[in-house]
């Protein structure tokens, strides 16, 4: 097979990291694309390329698309995987800090794939990855924004995967389970500087007692990033990808959760440990 010309975006860490990698080591040129460039010494010293890069900057996606293309010609593989998320009651949280999560989630990687559309079209052939989650499906307390704007890049790809279908272009939504990345490395602080002093101060104590655990537990069950990240260079590499791929711990057992109670009941299923009244 044919090396490809591949962009990751979110590449200085996590999912990111080890796809850009992973990719690589298949032997495809790839494109690691951060904010934090510095990060990428690695994927330059294996032999890839590290790009500096905001996903909500105009003139960041041009130059980062134009830089490829001069180099290349072309670019036959998009893999939006730079994310952020916001926990907090929905009450509680800033709309302005809402905006940036389906800025850096959905509207960067929306941009970025209208600029590599043209390109794929052109040669009637590409594949666009969105890395999305099981927050794609369901969702959970103190996450609404998250889970938002998940369900948003879902819907987004399963329209654009029936637009470009014609043109020769695959669209594969990832959805990882709970995977061992820094991801949400900020969850407790956020949780109780934006709901830890109000009505919801209950719950978002019990959730930030519960994501400090996670993180310091070093026989933590959660998944490697590099299970995604072979995931992602399977459906890179397919003549036909599947359209969906679920991939990590818990993935399948809470979709298959959600898909199968009543809403009710799955909502006392996940919130059975994180109590919602205040005492106050």
């Amino acid at each position: 097979m044919s090396a490809k010309v591949c962009l990751v975006t979110g590449a200085s860490s996590g999912i990111g990291q080890a796809t850009a990698r992973e990719l690589l080591r298949a032997g495809h040129v790839v494109y690691g694309a951060a904010r934090r460039a510095h990060l990428m010494g690695a994927l330059r010293e294996a032999g890839g390329h590290a790009l500096p890069m905001d996903v909500t900057k105009e003139e960041d996606l041009h130059r980062v698309v134009r830089t490829i293309v001069d180099a290349h010609g072309r670019i036959d593989v998009l893999v939006n995987n730079a994310g952020t998320v916001v926990h907090g009651a929905i009450e509680d949280t800033p709309l302005a800090m809402a905006r940036e999560v389906f800025e850096v989630n959905v509207f960067g990687p929306a941009r970025l794939t209208q600029l590599v559309l043209p390109l794929m079209r052109h040669r009637r052939s590409g594949t666009i990855v969105n890395v999305s989650s099981i927050g794609g499906e369901l969702a959970l307390p103190l996450g609404a924004w998250y889970y938002a704007s998940k369900h948003a890049q879902e819907a987004f790809s399963d329209t654009l995967r029936m637009e470009v279908a014609p043109f020769g272009i695959d669209v594969v939504v990832i959805q990882p389970g709970i995977i061992r990345t820094g991801f949400e490395a900020g969850s407790a602080r956020q949780l109780r500087e934006i709901s830890g002093q109000g009505p919801y101060h209950r719950m978002a104590e019990a959730m930030a007692q519960a994501a400090e655990a996670a993180m310091n537990d070093p026989d933590s069950p959660a998944s490697d990033p590099g299970v995604v990240a072979a995931t992602i260079v399977e459906a890179v590499e397919s003549d036909r990808p599947e359209t969906r791929y679920v991939v990590g711990w818990q993935a399948e057992a809470l979709l298959n959760l959600h898909r199968t109670l009543p809403d009710r009941d799955f909502d006392a299923a996940v919130t059975a440990h994180h109590p919602a009244r205040s005492t106050s």
